[in-house]
């Protein structure tokens, strides 16, 4: 190439000193020209029927790689070739034409392995077990590897040194290395405990007082699990902070297919009594009561008559209470009810009383774990609950309100100006 164009230059009667420079400059333009129409030529048709077979096969796998523009990237070390070939045209400067080319297909191929390494990561999130064993913390530390060993062959390629002699440098540093790669050593060794133990999956719901995490787990990787919290808001979390902290993670119960519902109903003591003849009969009419009051009754009954009880006074013998009565249809109530989870644990307890009145507990679980699914039960039930308490003759507990102070004191005034009138003297008629 070089003799045709200096032949053709020395043709126009040029000088030796002209041909000689102009013979450099051409050559330069030409390959320059054939880079710049070698990178079209692999981006503009080779990259669109590659692109054209992938988006045409029935694999997945692949297309995610053409995403992560992997052969685009690959397709920039069509220039450094032609550079790293021509170096022989130039014979004074072949040695650096050819060590810079070098370092610029290093530098190429260690950024198509980083976009290999992200289509693999994106290609291993498509499967379920990625949920289960997720893989972005190893494939960060690969890359870190990458980074490392791959600047300490392109650093030895342009000094000229050989890469273990710069290897064995780093190692008097090791320790100046492993604080400033503490935080990335400690996520590395939390990873692979996470995903040993399966402590913590993509998509389990975690709870963290200690960093105001409360949500679902969206990304874990070398140094940070990321949570979604249920205001939308975003915490960062240490992965290192999942082992060495507590935290609680709510997998179990969305597994299990039931949510606990744990919440009380406070009566006013004062509203509590044995029932009456008339109470029985309104129970008798309820449905989830009528077998339950039949055999409740026979069965006092019996032991009464069988113990000679004297029920003159009502403090003798067994009798029903309207309190014990409405906890047993809270409870045949809650197992009828199409939303209660049939096979776990459902109770309906009484607690310690207290200033707030008799509290009483329903302890059952839904057959949903969605949240909102969730709380629209738990508050239909409470609904129920606290609508039927009067018929029972129950109050629920409150504590006064200005309203019912300002009530008390309008009734108190009231019947202070009717005894006053009541007393009032009548005045002496003049006539």
């Amino acid at each position: 190439m070089e003799q045709f164009i200096r032949r053709h230059l020395e043709d126009y009667g040029m000088g030796k000193g002209a041909v000689d420079s102009l013979t450099v400059i051409i050559m330069i333009v030409c390959i320059v020209g054939i880079c710049i129409l070698a990178n079209f030529i692999a981006k503009k048709i080779v990259l669109k029927i590659i692109a054209h077979i992938i988006n045409n096969n029935r694999y997945t796998w692949d297309n995610i790689i053409l995403e992560k523009k992997v052969f685009r990237k690959l397709s920039h070390i069509v220039p450094g070739i032609i550079i790293y070939s021509s170096g022989s045209l130039f014979p004074d400067y072949q040695h650096w034409i050819e060590k810079g080319a070098v370092t610029y297909m290093m530098v190429v191929a260690i950024a198509v392995f980083n976009a290999l390494l992200n289509a693999v990561d994106d290609i291993y999130r498509t499967f379920e077990i990625s949920k289960v064993r997720p893989i972005k913390g190893y494939i960060q530390v690969v890359k870190i590897i990458l980074f490392i060993f791959g600047g300490i062959v392109v650093i030895s390629s342009l000094v000229g040194q050989n890469p273990l002699i710069i290897l064995s440098g780093l190692g008097a540093l090791s320790a100046v290395l492993m604080l400033i790669f503490k935080d990335s050593i400690l996520g590395l060794v939390a990873g692979v405990q996470l995903s040993s133990n399966d402590m913590v999956r993509v998509g389990d719901w975690i709870e963290m007082p200690k960093y105001n995490a409360d949500g679902d787990v969206i990304d874990i990787t070398l140094n940070t699990v990321k949570v979604m919290n249920f205001d939308k808001t975003i915490t960062m979390i240490p992965s290192y902070a999942l082992i060495s902290d507590s935290f609680k993670n709510w997998r179990g119960m969305q597994a299990s297919g039931g949510r606990r519902i744990k919440r009380s109903i406070h009566i006013d003591t004062s509203s509590i009594r044995f029932c009456t003849d008339d109470m029985m009969e309104e129970f008798r009419k309820i449905h989830f009561l009528s077998e339950y009051i039949e055999t409740r009754l026979l069965e006092i009954e019996h032991y009464n008559r069988t113990n000679n009880i004297d029920l003159s006074s009502k403090v003798n013998g067994r009798k029903l209470t309207n309190i014990g009565v409405f906890r047993v249809y809270i409870q045949q109530y809650l197992k009828n009810h199409s939303r209660i989870h049939k096979h776990m644990t459902l109770i309906v307890r009484q607690l310690a009383p207290g200033d707030n009145g008799l509290p009483l507990e329903v302890y059952a679980f839904t057959n949903s774990t969605e949240w909102a699914i969730y709380e629209s039960i738990q508050s239909d039930i409470f609904d129920h609950i606290f609508a039927v308490a009067p018929a029972f003759g129950l109050r629920a507990f409150q504590n006064p309100t200005g309203y019912d102070i300002a009530q008390s004191i309008g009734q108190s005034t009231e019947q202070q100006r009717d005894d006053s009138s009541e007393h009032r003297q009548p005045e002496n008629d003049p006539g």
